[in-house]
Formats: structure tokens, C-alpha cells, sequence
């Protein structure tokens, strides 16, 4: 799923802040039913998301990057997320 231009700064010619682009993937990680975001974390590095933490699913990670491209774009998503599935 691609919205318009290729990168974040064209996207966003407002100037928004990286707390508010923080927030909104935060808050979409946390409306989403199916994702454990309790161990993953949000930063900015210019344009770029790191998404970093732990994620207890394999499904969680593919999830939290596409909620997170669907904000910033796939380009400047970084996956930077280690598992930690739980003992069976």
C-alpha cells in the first residue's frame, strides 16, 4: 500500500514534529487488537521510524511495520525489533 510521494519530508510539507508522528504510530500499534505493543518502541531518526523492542508474535512485527509504512512510507520504516516468543 503506497500513499503519494516516495518520502516522508513531501508527505509532510507542514513540518510535522517526531512526537506527533511518534504519537500516531503509537496510537495506531495500541487501537490494533492483534498486536502486543507493550515491548516496542518508537523513535525517529530524521524521517526514518525505528521500531525497536521485543515482539512476542511473528505476526506482531509484520503488523507493526505495515501500520508504521502506512504513516511514514516503507522507505523510512526500520525494523530494529528482536523476538521473544514465550517458552511452550
Amino acid at each position: 500500500m503506497r500513499f503519494g510521494p516516495n518520502n516522508h519530508e513531501e508527505r509532510c510539507p507542514q513540518g510535522h514534529s517526531s512526537a506527533s508522528t511518534i504519537a500516531t504510530i503509537q496510537a495506531a500499534l495500541a487501537a490494533d487488537p492483534d498486536i502486543d505493543s507493550s515491548a516496542v518502541e518508537i523513535r525517529m531518526l530524521g524521517p526514518v521510524v525505528l521500531l525497536e523492542g521485543y515482539i512476542t508474535k511473528a505476526a506482531d512485527r509484520e503488523k507493526a511495520i505495515s501500520l508504521a509504512a502506512m504513516i511514514v512510507g516503507w522507505e523510512n520504516v526500520q525494523d530494529r525489533m528482536l523476538s521473544r516468543f514465550p517458552p511452550q
